[in-house]
């Protein structure tokens, strides 16, 4: 066993290789121990090998292109630790596994110059770093690519086999062909035999060709762990989750961008969207409803980026929220009231806070004899009434045509006769014809927009009317938003992760040319308990909205002691 460190031109560390038995293979095939990228690296380039003298490197050009201390060789050997080897601009390194048992083969010199090396790998020998800390990284590296390397073997007889016996994918469904390809893996992996490593877990390395082949990779592993809320690919190697509320590393990596490209278009293909350099951002969502983000290079610099914000398996209802100390009990009672007696309702709050969570569960209280027309950019809204009718969004074609915006969706629903809107954001401007549907008999309405407070959105709600090209005085936006909007229930995220709903506000009117409002409860904060978790307490403001009096008046049960 013999370790190989590969360097970019700039002295920067691109991979370090563990290889376990005798040779070493470099080149741009994929069946190379060694993969390197470039047109100036051969298919079969070089050739690593040990032998009981030491470690030699072979030229498989028959060109000379293996440099060796500024010469050109077809062969070099015994290879020291300050020899200077460079093929196709890469800087390689190789000596003895720090494994190995039989160091005695290595002269003193070698020996001491690797240990150096080893320490502080990938980094020039003058660099001083902590060396346990350094090797436990290089450990963890050396087991990635030992994974990678059986990972994408099994992978390529995988492709080889369906190739062979011309398997026709087209017609299996999704159940049928995942079980096809999980028996050829089997099979696979049981003829490589005695092949493969005995550190190698066969069935972990089954299933994880099966979600590169079938699925979306590593992915599945964080997809299918309820604990995590939201997915960020950073790049191949560095991918991080949130779990309540906070963010951290995971230790889940994918093979190359090329494999996070591939996860990419798995998942925005089926939908009729594309990606690729002429458009390389793309929204879009999961089987499950969750949101999918996606940009890639020229735009992201360090590669495929890809963020996936899970929504939970289990329908949330009220009483979740209740449980989660996101609201309480009044205010959920005050809310469904709202919803019952057709108040037009915008949910605001930053990106994150829970909008669409708070969305979902208020439409849950839309009386199910009501026909409801979901508006959205990427479906994620899940209702169970019956009368359901659900748009999105379509983006422009290959040939920059064919685009259906919100705003032309939103316009369409009115002729479709809808008891009530739910639009899944307003960001531009279509808030104009939501505005305009909830003054012209669509009471009852619901819908998010991005603001820090309720105070807040009502100047964002102007400048997104303003963004629809309508040249309106302000006084007439103003009064437009006053008469349409009824509640704003304000949600935020806080340092700790929670979420909370922190006011619910109703809309009063115009005065002196500024729409007033009131609070009818709100989240009182009172510092932090010993775990850094945010305190506070839900209160009532003792307003009493005006639609409550209304409802009062006409004789109709209504609870007041929830204002108290």
């Amino acid at each position: 066993m013999f370790d190989v460190i590969v360097n970019n031109s700039k002295g920067e560390r691109i991979q370090n290789f563990h290889c376990p038995v005798s040779e070493c293979t470099i080149g741009k095939a994929r069946d190379n121990f060694i993969q390197l990228r470039g047109w100036k690296v051969a298919p079969h380039h070089a050739e690593i090998h040990r032998t009981s003298e030491g470690l030699f490197i072979e030229d498989k050009t028959g060109q000379k292109r293996i440099e060796v201390n500024g010469v050109d060789v077809d062969h070099h050997g015994p290879i020291r630790s300050s020899d200077e080897i460079i093929i196709a601009g890469y800087y390689i390194k190789a000596g003895m596994s720090s494994a190995t048992n039989d160091m005695d083969e290595i002269d003193e010199e070698d020996d001491s110059l690797f240990d150096g090396m080893r320490t502080v790998i990938g980094i020039q020998h003058h660099q001083a770093l902590d060396e346990s800390e350094e090797v436990s990284k290089t450990l963890i590296n050396l087991q990635h690519n030992e994974k990678f390397k059986w990972r994408n073997r099994v992978h390529d007889e995988l492709l080889a086999a369906m190739d062979l016996r011309r398997t026709d994918i087209g017609s299996m469904d999704e159940e049928k062909l995942r079980k096809h390809v999980q028996g050829m893996i089997k099979e696979i992996i049981e003829e490589m035999g005695s092949k493969l490593p005995n550190d190698v877990d066969k069935v972990k390395l089954a299933a994880e060709v099966l979600n590169e082949a079938v699925g979306l990779g590593p992915l599945e592993e964080l997809l299918a762990d309820e604990s995590v809320t939201e997915i960020m690919v950073n790049k191949f190697d560095e991918i991080y989750v949130e779990q309540s509320g906070k963010l951290s590393l995971s230790g889940i990596t994918f093979s190359s961008d090329d494999a996070v490209m591939t996860a990419i278009e798995r998942i925005v293909s089926p939908l009729g969207r594309r990606i690729d350099e002429s458009s390389p951002m793309v929204d879009a969502r999961l089987k499950d409803g969750s949101r999918v983000n996606a940009i890639i290079p020229p735009l992201a610099l360090r590669g495929p980026c890809l963020t996936i914000r899970k929504f939970a398996k289990q329908k949330l209802v009220a009483q979740d929220l209740v449980n989660f100390g996101a609201i309480n009990q009044n205010m959920v009672k005050f809310l469904e009231t709202a919803v019952n007696n057709h108040m037009n309702i915008i949910i605001s709050g930053g990106t994150g806070s829970g909008k669409t969570t708070l969305l979902n569960v208020l439409s849950n209280f839309i009386p199910p004899s009501e026909r409801i027309v979901t508006v959205e950019d990427a479906a994620e809204l899940k209702l169970a009434q019956p009368h359901l009718v659900s748009l999105e969004s379509r983006p422009p074609n290959l040939e920059g045509k064919g685009a259906i915006p919100i705003r032309d969706l939103v316009k369409n629903c009115l002729r479709m006769r809808p008891d009530r809107i739910v639009v899944g954001e307003c960001r531009g401007g279509e808030t104009l014809d939501m505005l305009q549907a909830m003054n012209t008999g669509h009471d009852g309405s619901l819908t998010t927009a991005h603001a820090n407070t309720p105070r807040d959105l009502i100047a964002r709600i102007e400048v997104m009317v303003m963004m629809s090209g309508m040249d309106l005085p302000v006084s007439a936006i103003r009064e437009m938003v006053a008469s349409a909007i009824h509640i704003v229930v304000q949600q935020t995220r806080f340092s700790d992760g929670s979420r909370r709903v922190i006011n619910i506000t109703e809309i009063t009117g115009v005065e002196s040319g500024i729409v007033s409002m009131q609070d009818i409860f709100r989240y009182q904060q009172e510092g932090f308990d010993e775990n850094g978790k945010v305190k506070g307490r839900f209160e009532a403001t003792g307003a009493i909205p005006h639609f409550y009096e209304e409802m009062r008046q006409r004789g109709l049960p209504v609870d007041m002691s929830i204002f108290s």
